[in-house]
């Protein structure tokens, strides 16, 4: 008997990769969405699968919404990865930011365990958590300090779900994604600002990239490789939490160089360092242990850096190419 899976932020870069891996695996998928005047299906249009999904209308704010989605979708699993997930906005709209991304994970709690308890859940922790690290290599027992009102939205939704697995017996997972990446990625992230940037700058439409602290240091991956584990989490016989991560950390610097490279152009002229683009509290390093995903899970990620980057260039170019086209 195939699964039926509800997954909230499905028209994100991770939902709409996500959707499609459960589709492959013959799930019945339902994306839990918000109303919008304008299409936003963009990326599960790429991926070629929109019309493969059944969308069921509502708000993470709303808890009446989810329990009717609930209720309609009658899901096996549900996967919250719905949020105001832009770090840097969080800082301008910290209301809603604990609404949507740390409510919304109470919300959706709230719904299974009124509705079916027996609903496996997984939660859309994250390496921003961990903040000002207290250790050099992060892993679940790593204590978390969050920088961001988004950092801290996100550790309620996740001590949110890890006391419902303890006090409800729901099967609720987190799993702890460091950063993660793809050519879905929205533009206001700096990896897909950059790549972006190179594809504008390379066909002559853009003069330089304005970036803050290049010096930061992130632990990129791929997120169609990221989705897999999400996934194994909700297939295992006990819930637990898991970091999600590559192991190898590097750059902004060092990740603007890869993309350049690619094109043959050198960072160092194109670069420009702008202050507004500074955080209010920087998170300097995250670099995530992975060994407990590979070891439970058998879940490591299969695509380098240097080849997301080069994925993600092509598909801005090829972007880019289209808008000159059609403007000429």
């Amino acid at each position: 008997m195939n699964k039926t899976a509800i997954v909230t932020g499905i028209f994100g870069q991770d939902g709409a990769y996500l959707a499609k891996l459960l589709l492959e695996k013959g799930y019945k998928v339902y994306g839990f969405i918000a109303r919008r005047s304008t299409p936003v299906d963009w990326r599960l249009k790429e991926l070629g699968i929109e019309n493969e999904v059944e969308y069921i209308e509502g708000d993470l704010t709303d808890v009446s919404s989810l329990i009717r989605a609930v209720n309609i979708a009658k899901p096996d699993e549900f996967y919250n990865l719905g949020a105001q997930s832009f770090v840097g906005t969080s800082w301008k709209q910290p209301i809603l930011t604990a609404q949507s991304t740390g409510l919304g994970v109470l919300n959706c709690l709230e719904a299974i365990r009124l509705s079916n308890s027996d609903i496996k859940f997984y939660q859309a922790s994250t390496s921003e958590m961990f903040g000002l690290i207290q250790e050099p290599i992060q892993s679940e027992k790593t204590p978390f300090h969050p920088r961001s009102p988004y950092g801290v939205a996100k550790l309620f939704g996740h001590w949110m779900t890890i006391n419902y697995r303890e006090s409800f017996n729901i099967f609720g997972c987190c799993g702890i994604l460091f950063n993660h990446e793809s050519p879905l990625r929205g533009i206001e992230f700096v990896t897909r600002k950059v790549t972006d940037a190179v594809a504008r700058i390379k066909l002559g439409c853009q003069k330089d990239l304005h970036l803050g602290n290049i010096d930061a240091k992130r632990d990129w991956g791929f997120a169609g490789d990221y989705v897999e584990a999400m996934w194994k989490m909700l297939q295992q016989d006990k819930p637990d939490d898991y970091v999600v991560a590559t192991g190898r950390t590097t750059t902004v610097r060092d990740m603007c160089k890869i993309a350049f490279d690619y094109v043959g152009l050198n960072y160092e002229d194109y670069v420009v360092i702008d202050p507004k683009f500074y955080r209010p509290a920087e998170v300097d390093l995250l670099l995530g242990n992975p060994k407990k995903a590979k070891e439970v899970l058998n879940w490591e990620a299969k695509t380098s850096l240097e080849d997301l980057i080069k994925m993600m260039v092509e598909a801005d170019l090829r972007r880019v190419n289209k808008e000159l086209k059609v403007k000429d």
